[in-house]
């Protein structure tokens, strides 16, 4: 398990392949439905996976036709079932402990309040790009009691525009050369830009 987490967060696909074969869509789909669906898993990879198995849909190895709607139905399903985790349980999931230690941070729900707070409703859409706040957005509004059908319509159009920009921006830049050579390090630099939101947040609150 250990050994899958370290190839998994060096988005080593190319390992993937050997060891799973075709069912690399199914571990795809998992961790696109974890990290949005689990409140407890914010710190998997999510805007560098999709970026990057855009780039292996433009290689060949993965077929974009299955690899979008099976990742924008992890990225919605997951969604929901954060949604409801929320509802139903509130905030008494922070109250778990794994090992004497908090199984859930407070601080990210209360970064992802303020995230709401700012931008309302479209939190559930601009949430989706931010790491962490993607998966305690969806939490939040199950919290909250956000209406239902209003939750689902903003939900399935953000998840639309996620996964379709991510995976069509790795997909697009894979007709580049050096990227194709250089995928870890595309990868590091999404992850990179995907934070400094949340490195601009904690030095400004800082200073």
């Amino acid at each position: 398990m250990v050994e899958f987490f370290q190839h998994l967060f060096a988005l080593d696909f190319p390992w993937f392949f050997e060891q799973y074969g075709t069912a690399i869509y199914l571990i795809l789909f998992l961790i696109i439905f974890i990290e949005t669906g689990l409140v407890a898993m914010p710190f998997l990879p999510g805007d560098s996976l999709l970026f990057t198995t855009g780039l292996f849909c433009k290689s060949g190895l993965l077929d974009l036709e299955i690899i979008f709607p099976l990742l924008f139905a992890a990225a919605v399903l997951g969604d929901n079932v954060n949604y409801w985790v929320g509802r139903r349980l509130g905030l008494s999931v922070f109250r778990w402990n794994f090992r004497g230690k908090p199984l859930v941070k407070q601080a990210h729900l209360e970064r992802t309040e303020i995230f709401f707070q700012k931008h309302g409703h479209f939190a559930v859409v601009l949430g989706r790009f931010v790491p962490f706040v993607r998966t305690f957005t969806p939490f939040a509004a199950g919290v909250a009691k956000m209406e239902y059908r209003k939750f689902v319509l903003i939900d399935i159009f953000g998840g639309f525009l996620w996964i379709g920009s991510m995976t069509l921006a790795g997909f697009l830049l894979g007709e580049i050369r050096w990227i194709r050579e250089h995928v870890d390090l595309i990868a590091l630099l999404i992850v990179f830009l995907s934070l400094m939101p949340i490195i601009i947040s904690v030095a400004r609150r800082n200073l």
